[in-house]
């Protein structure tokens, strides 16, 4: 089954970008200088910053369902990013060098199913999922810091 995974759209972000310091606290955002690579992913690029990069730390409200999934937690942002990213049957890098959890939800919002697979072989698990005709689509988190990583569906 084909799937098709997108980042965020830069949009909500670009106001700021550039701001000093002390604006950016004052929206509760804190700028991150990259000191290695991999480390840091960009949720809208969906690729680990490169060392030297700046991103931003910020608080996403990455699952908006009135459900009690309703979720938000912390991302990082590539400061500059312009375009989100959207591939069809392709995974990212940045996702594909990581445990990877899946997690299904229906068209209200609610979570149907959820697993794990280490990025190098999450096609499998994706085609599961979707396969389902309850899901409506899936969000991607890196495992470890259980952040959120990419929406993905159907193709």
């Amino acid at each position: 089954m084909s799937f098709r995974i997108t980042g965020l759209s830069p949009e909500p972000f670009r106001h700021l970008y550039g701001l000093p310091d002390a604006q950016l606290a004052e929206h509760g955002v804190r700028r991150v200088a990259v000191d290695r690579a991999p480390g840091y992913p960009d949720r809208i690029e969906v690729r680990d910053a490169a060392a030297g990069e700046s991103v931003l730390l910020v608080n996403y409200t990455h699952q908006p369902a009135d459900t009690p999934f309703r979720s938000s937690y912390a991302i990082y942002v590539r400061e500059g990013a312009q375009a989100a990213y959207d591939a069809v049957d392709e995974i990212p890098d940045a996702m594909r060098r990581r445990m990877i959890s899946l997690r299904a939800f229906d068209e209200e919002g609610m979570l149907i199913d959820a697993d794990l697979a280490d990025g190098s072989a999450i096609e499998p698990l994706i085609a599961r999922m979707l396969a389902d005709p309850k899901a409506a689509y899936l969000h991607a988190h890196y495992a470890k810091p259980g952040c959120y990583a990419a929406r993905i569906d159907r193709a």
